[in-house]
């Protein structure tokens, strides 16, 4: 059945989504800074991860492992050479920082996709599976793998939660989300904070990037898409809400898998995209948003 099949597929997908866009949302909530180098960590990620089985002949588990290593790298690389110069640049008005920083992600994102097509060409690459085989959900067979995606994809964001909610570090991040300078008040360093996020940033980009490699698979060309499809998200969402940002994912992956069932996966984010310009008239601030 089709319907059954969009629903698991699209399950899988919007999970993937609810997972990269829950790191993205943390960053803009926490640090102020919309990074759109998202796609392009999420990339170099997946690719890490084919390269590490492909090339230096890596099992499975130990690629996974590079490609989130890889993805951490490159956030940290984001945040101490694109990020935290322009933030503590006296020559930049700070009224102005916030688009220099988005400029920067930008071309920092274009330039690591740059990269990976330089190194292993734009073909797409897909990273081996962990869970083969198939499925049969009532007479629908199903990969195993898409099933195994959308489960990680709610633990890693359950864990999330318990960490931000359950732990002194967590407690303190969401402290800073919500009053900054209260946080420096406390004498916690907002600095280390920063580098936290980042690397929480980091990590669930990673998984969520080697989970796509094996999902769909990815090439230097789904950067753009990735980060769009990221930034509908959290616009949809709200800006800062994690909450809306979860909703917002199930909504934009299962716009896009309708689509891509129903006319053509080469337009599977415009509705998506469609939708965000709608919500921006009628609701600004998105579903959960208060800025």
């Amino acid at each position: 059945m089709l319907a059954l099949q969009i629903l698991i597929d699209g399950f899988a997908i919007s999970a993937l989504y609810a997972l990269g866009a829950t790191g993205f949302t943390l960053i803009f909530g926490v640090s102020g800074v919309l990074n759109l180098s998202h796609g392009a960590i999420m990339v170099a990620a997946a690719v890490a991860a084919w390269a590490a089985a492909s090339v230096l002949h890596l099992d499975i588990y130990t690629g996974a492992l590079f490609g989130v290593g890889v993805a951490l790298i490159v956030s940290f690389a984001t945040y101490f050479a694109v990020v935290k110069p322009i933030q503590n640049s006296r020559r930049i008005p700070n009224e102005e920082k916030e688009i220099f920083v988005l400029t920067g992600t930008l071309l920092w994102g274009i330039m690591i996709q740059e990269l990976i097509a330089y190194f292993f060409t734009n073909n797409a690459k897909t990273v081996l599976p962990i869970v083969e085989g198939v499925v049969e959900i009532f007479g629908n067979r199903t990969p195993r793998n898409n099933i195994f995606t959308a489960l990680v994809c709610c633990l890693v964001i359950g864990l999330l939660w318990l960490l931000v909610n359950r732990t002194r570090t967590g407690k303190a991040v969401l402290a800073a989300s919500m009053n900054p300078r209260g946080v420096t008040l406390l004498g916690l360093e907002l600095t280390q904070i920063y580098i936290v996020v980042w690397g929480i940033y980091g990590i669930l980009a990673g998984i969520a990037g080697v989970l796509l490699g094996m999902f769909l698979g990815v090439s230097s060309y789904s950067v753009g898409p990735l980060t769009a499809s990221a930034f509908s998200i959290v616009v949809l969402g709200g800006l800062g809400s994690v909450s809306g940002s979860l909703i917002a994912a199930f909504v934009v992956g299962y716009l896009e898998t309708i689509t891509a069932y129903m006319i053509s996966p080469a337009y599977r984010t415009i509705p998506a995209l469609l939708l965000l310009v709608f919500v921006m008239y009628i609701r600004p601030q998105g579903l959960l948003g208060r800025r």
